[in-house]
């Protein structure tokens, strides 16, 4: 039997619909992306990335918050056999859906500093990034789940790699967060410089229109950044902390309520910012106010 305090359940409750939310979401951008002609471009394969990470990342996140609520419910500390492997895709999968962003904006940056080399912004090349970390997303957890480092914890009901000052944890932290947020930020550095010193030179008005239309994409990549900078920040508090003392009793509940309603807002800023997603959407709401003013104009 163990304890379970009134704020279980709600929260418990939060992490399902924030990661059921962003897995569905995902599915629907991938679906739109296929069936629309208009999506097949090399933009929107990084999009339709981004959204396969987020159903990856979201179902193995849904799954995790299900089995914590399950165990809550029946107020039993339950480990199964699936524990590690469902963390072992979660880490893995966070740091492949991080990725995606740093690729979008490694694209966006490719089409201002070589916009005549084709070979960088051809669907095959982006392939091959985007296999790239894939791999490296599901090889970064071996090292940390080999060696035995990720344990259950009956408190949080889930397995992690416990917090505290180890190679494991600053590895892991590195590897699935610091790393692809701080290259996506380097990038976006480099476009702002890149755009300043064209607008200093002789550049062709169509050539810096071209440029500032990539920055601004960019600047949208970071806002998203930003967002998961924001909600991760209590997960990378709790590990700074533990380096010194010992954290809450309840860190990685909290800690995944923040990162997991981070995912169902940046699944949201993704669509909002997704110029051919909105208009898909936008064209199917006018085809079914039509035919609804069809159908009652002729009754």
């Amino acid at each position: 039997m163990s304890t379970v305090e009134s704020w279980f359940i709600p929260f418990d409750i939060i992490l399902v619909v924030s990661t059921g939310f962003a897995g569905l979401s995902g599915v629907i951008f991938v679906l739109i992306i296929i069936f629309d002609k208009i999506c097949h471009t090399v933009p929107m394969l990084l999009v339709a990335n981004t959204s396969l990470t987020a159903i990856l990342f979201g179902f193995s996140m849904f799954s995790l918050a299900m089995f914590t609520l399950q165990s809550d419910l029946r107020q039993v500390q339950t480990y199964d056999v699936f524990c590690i492997v469902r963390s072992y895709i979660a880490y893995g999968a966070c740091a492949i859906f991080n990725f995606s962003f740093t690729l979008q904006a490694f694209y966006r940056y490719l089409l201002i500093t070589y916009p005549n080399r084709l070979l960088y912004q051809s669907a095959r090349f982006q392939l091959q990034l985007i296999l790239l970390t894939w791999m490296y997303g599901f090889i970064v957890p071996i090292e940390f789940v080999a060696r035995g480092e990720v344990v259950y914890s009956g408190d949080n009901q889930i397995c992690q790699i416990p917090l505290g000052l180890s190679f494991s944890i600053i590895y892991m932290a590195s590897c699935v967060y610091v790393f692809p947020i701080f290259l996506t930020m380097i990038i976006y550095y480099k476009v702002i410089r890149y755009v300043k010193q064209m607008n200093a030179r002789t550049t062709s008005v169509n050539t810096v229109l071209r440029a500032r239309y990539e920055l601004k994409m960019v600047r949208r990549i970071i806002i998203i950044i930003v967002i998961l900078l924001a909600l991760g920040l209590t997960y990378f508090i709790f590990i700074l902390m533990s380096f010194f003392t010992t954290p809450p009793k309840y860190h990685f509940r909290i800690a995944f309520m923040f990162l997991d309603v981070s995912m169902a807002g940046v699944m949201l800023v993704v669509f909002k910012f997704t110029d051919h997603l909105r208009s898909f959407m936008k064209t199917r709401r006018n085809m079914e106010q039509g035919t609804v003013a069809v159908i009652w104009i002729g009754s």
